[in-house]
């Protein structure tokens, strides 16, 4: 799986990939419209592409979106993930909301909307859905997890620009159509085209015209608003693509993984379903291959140290660690560490608890990878990963065999990247 992201919302800073670099790239279709930087995010390649050019000077109907997609294509990306502003046709879909749109509907003149246009290679796309229904899945679910407000589907009506709507054709547009952008098409279509899963997140600016107590919108307010959601945008992206990083793990390894889990209900108190992974641990073929999905993901990330949480992370950990060849650091409660400590406290469903690490256990700038069993609140992995960087530690990643979704612990974390092997959502 390679990632190709279009667009800006602060995702076009090279500083968020590792190992980036820029890439130029010719195609029979002429160049894209910017450079393409290109490296990791969460063990994901990806490839970042702004359509209207890194200083925002190519207007929609210049874009060459046929050569943005070709080089997208000889880069090797398989998903695309586009980012634009549209406005709204609907009172309920309010400047800041998320959109997802499922389908189109093409109002512009003058764009190549086509690979196939010579005479002879006459192709027929279907377009009936012409958005992948497995990133607008992906993209629904994770905006529900963040708590974000968004719209799971909408008709897009892409108009050629650059000019925005008279009155008229906006209140004509509203009759049939959810939203109003400038990009999304031919570039959908194109990705269908080259076989490329395609998704827009349309982020709602203004009420376009139609609305009479708004004032009619303005590039000056589209590029507020822009501006004020970027965070948003570009949280909800990273957190997407840690979700797809782990779906790169065999389904039948995570299928059999998960089969060794024992869950027990009503434990520790009635309602909470247990997830004990005492009866993965002794069995040995499941807990070999929980311990070589994790090893194939860290081999070759220059991992200087493994530090795990009590109790279960020291088991996981420690053998990790002797596989990477590594050292290992023990994270332990409160008056279990016999030297020097630090210490950080984290909130508990009722009142505080704290975690300490040895105050020579990491180097500044030790690249640590960060082990527990489970992922549930988070609140025992964020005071450890504070603790890492009170200590310069560069944390890699922050690894857990079982993740419970419901119980929102990714939130917390977000700001470091974040591997799971098998969830356990609503079961």
């Amino acid at each position: 799986m390679k990632i190709g992201i279009i667009g800006g919302s602060g995702l076009d800073r090279p500083e968020l990939l590792e190992n980036y670099e820029k890439k130029e790239v010719e195609t029979s279709f002429g160049k894209p419209s910017s450079p393409i930087i290109c490296g990791k995010i969460h063990d994901l390649e990806v490839c970042i592409l702004s359509r209207h050019g890194l200083k925002h000077e190519i207007p929609p109907s210049q874009v060459n979106f046929r050569a943005n997609i070709a080089a997208l294509k000889v880069l090797g990306c398989t998903h695309i993930i586009a980012t634009s502003a549209v406005g709204s046709l609907r009172e309920e879909i309010m400047p800041g909301d998320l959109v997802f749109p499922d389908q189109f509907i093409d109002f512009t003149k003058q764009r190549k909307n086509t690979f196939y246009d010579k005479i002879g290679e006459v192709v027929h796309t279907s377009l009936a859905d012409p958005f992948s229904n497995f990133l607008r899945d992906l993209f629904i679910s994770c905006s529900k997890e963040l708590n974000l407000k968004f719209h799971p589907k909408a008709a897009i009506v892409v108009v050629e620009g650059p000019r925005f709507s008279t009155r008229a054709e906006s209140f004509m547009f509203k009759n049939f159509a959810d939203i109003i952008g400038m990009t999304t098409f031919p570039e959908c279509a194109l990705a269908r085209e080259a076989g490329i899963e395609y998704i827009s997140i349309a982020m709602s600016t203004d009420y376009d015209c139609w609305k009479n107590d708004e004032e009619p919108v303005t590039f000056e307010k589209v590029k507020q608003i822009m501006a004020e959601n970027a965070d948003k945008v570009k949280k909800l992206i990273l957190y997407a693509l840690q979700k797809l990083g782990k779906q790169e793990v065999n389904k039948d390894d995570i299928d059999f993984i998960k089969s060794k889990i024992r869950t027990i209900p009503n434990f520790p108190k009635p309602g909470i379903m247990f997830r004990d992974i005492t009866t993965l641990l002794k069995d040995g073929e499941g807990m070999k291959k929980a311990i070589d999905v994790l090893y194939e993901r860290y081999k070759d990330k220059k991992i200087n140290v493994v530090a795990g949480i009590e109790s279960r992370g020291f088991i996981i950990g420690g053998i990790l660690a002797e596989r990477l060849k590594t050292g290992f650091v023990p994270i332990r409660k409160k008056g279990k560490l016999p030297f020097e400590t630090i210490k950080e406290e984290y909130d508990l469903e009722y009142g505080k608890d704290s975690i300490e690490i040895h105050k020579d256990a990491i180097s500044p700038g030790q690249r640590v990878l960060l082990i527990d069993d489970l992922i549930a609140t988070g609140g025992t992995m964020m005071a450890a990963c504070n603790l890492i960087e009170k200590l310069e530690g560069k944390i890699v990643e922050c690894a857990f065999i079982v993740e419970l979704p419901e119980l929102k612990g990714r939130e917390k974390l977000v700001k470091w990247p974040i591997f799971t092997i098998v969830n356990f959502e609503g079961e």
